[in-house]
């Protein structure tokens, strides 16, 4: 039984299933965890040069003092387009038994010699397929090559349309328009396609995609398009604003600048002039900024009002109860100054500062000047006007603020100016009144109420006006009372 038994387990040992299954699992070791042991050995020539370039602190030093990290992320690297490829594809000079020295004078000389070895797979035929390589293409004819890298990162590249890498479309874009592309237009002159992201980020576009406003151009279509001026250019770029500013671009059909431009001016400005293309901010954040935008094209009344009471307080103190040009002249329906239309507007305009207690009543100014200048002369007069028909009132214009305080040079009424301000108003004055004197103006009440610290003797004499008016109406009425009970006495 003991040898039967043995020649038993014998036979189990040596049965087919047995053997099937050694056989299975030796292919297992065979197919699976032999690679890795020869990837751990050097079999596999990525991983063995990962070993070492995973790793901090292999630095590349050039002549020219620069120095460069050699280390790569193996994880992004596997990820990458060229994930697949071997180190020896791209590094032909390299492989697992074979790492010669070199030395190169810079690192863009470095980085322009490695470009050569993407031309191998992606030829220049395949590059000129794309309109943003070809001025890249350009550039290298000149002498000023830009290598592959600048814009495709080394180790971690990723496919055209994107790729797993690329966070948003405004990255993708980003990768190219943060180099030195320029366009150049058709009588030569060149804009830099350069963009600051940091400016791009803070704008209040922050949240829109690239080709929410280039429109047609994505990370899969780059359309060619030429312009003869850069100004053609601008003027082309603002009408994409009206996709989403439709009511601002109507607004901007009744201004002065639109019928300028309407006229042939090409230099009347439109919306990337006052608000920027990738940098827009708020257009109320910051008012001297805002003010800013349009000395670009009206310099001298900046300058004529950086030195006005107004200007000083918004430039010397950053007062921003102050008025800036768009609140007198509108932001996108700017009318022409020079039009009656807009003259008999200019109290209203002033008053909406003037007659704000919020605004004015902290500074001890009257907030009565509206009121006080349309229950006078001037303002009943111009009412009258305003109510004429174009024909009666052409050439009738009557005095507005802006006649006796002036337009962008508007002084303080107190102080060392007074002097000149009090001769300015009596020139003013004459224009209408030829025999008013140097003391003509002194009637005038500067739109104060008269009280007993203001104007005295004429508060008192208007309450003794009052007063007279009221007792002369209890007379009156007493006399009639008296008439009526005599005559109905005597019947």
């Amino acid at each position: 039984m003991e040898t039967e038994g043995t020649k038993t387990f014998g036979k189990r040992k040596t049965c087919p299933g047995l053997i099937l299954s050694l056989l299975v699992f030796g292919l297992i070791v065979t197919c699976i965890v032999m690679p890795n042991i020869a990837g751990a050995t050097g079999g596999d020539e990525t991983q063995q040069c990962l070993e070492c370039h995973s790793k901090q602190g292999i630095i590349i030093r050039f002549r020219n003092g620069e120095s460069e990290t050699s280390v790569i992320n193996a994880g992004q690297f596997r990820s990458s387009a060229h994930g697949s490829i071997s180190c020896s594809s791209c590094h032909t000079d390299f492989s697992a038994k074979s790492h010669p020295a070199r030395i190169f004078k810079s690192f863009k000389q470095y980085r322009i010699r490695l470009s050569r070895t993407c031309r191998r797979c992606h030829n220049d035929d395949q590059l000129q397929s794309r309109p943003v390589h070809i001025a890249l293409l350009e550039k290298e004819r000149e002498g000023n090559a830009l290598p592959c890298t600048d814009c495709h990162s080394a180790h971690t590249m990723t496919p055209s349309a994107g790729g797993k890498l690329t966070k948003s479309e405004s990255d993708y874009c980003m990768k190219c328009h943060t180099r030195g592309l320029n366009m150049t237009f058709g009588d030569k002159e060149t804009v830099s396609l350069a963009i600051d992201g940091s400016q791009l980020r803070s704008s209040v576009h922050s949240d829109l995609s690239c080709s929410d406003c280039h429109f047609g151009f994505s990370s899969k279509e780059h359309p060619e398009r030429t312009f003869r001026t850069g100004r053609d250019y601008s003027i082309a770029s603002s009408q994409t604003c009206r996709r989403c500013h439709f009511d601002k671009y109507s607004e901007t059909l009744e201004s002065i600048h639109f019928a300028q431009l309407n006229q042939g001016n090409l230099d009347a400005p439109v919306c990337i002039d006052c608000h920027g293309s990738h940098s827009i901010q708020k257009g109320r954040t910051e008012k001297l900024r805002s003010a800013k935008r349009c000395e670009k094209c009206h310099q001298v009344i900046f300058s004529t009002y950086a030195a006005s009471v107004h200007g000083k307080a918004l430039i010397d103190e950053n007062n921003q109860d102050v008025p800036i040009c768009v609140d007198c002249h509108k932001a996108h329906d700017i009318g022409n100054p020079l039009t009656l239309a807009y003259r008999e507007h200019i109290p209203e305009m002033c008053g909406n500062c003037h007659a704000n207690k919020n605004i004015v009543g902290k500074y001890g100014l009257s907030t009565e000047v509206l009121k006080t200048y349309l229950s006078d002369f001037h303002g009943i007069t111009l009412n009258f006007y305003k109510q004429q028909t174009d024909k009666l009132k052409s050439g009738r214009a009557m005095a507005v603020c802006t006649d006796c305080h002036g337009t962008h040079d508007i002084h303080a009424n107190v102080g060392r100016d007074t002097a000149i301000i009090k001769a300015n108003l009596s020139r003013q004055c004459r224009k209408c009144h030829p025999e008013a004197n140097v003391h003509f103006s002194d009637s005038w009440l500067s739109h104060y109420e008269p009280s007993l610290h203001k104007a005295p003797l004429i508060y008192i004499v208007k309450l003794a006006c009052k007063a007279f008016l009221i007792l002369m109406t209890i007379g009156i009425a007493l006399q009639i009372l008296l008439h009526l009970w005599r005559y109905a006495s005597d019947r």
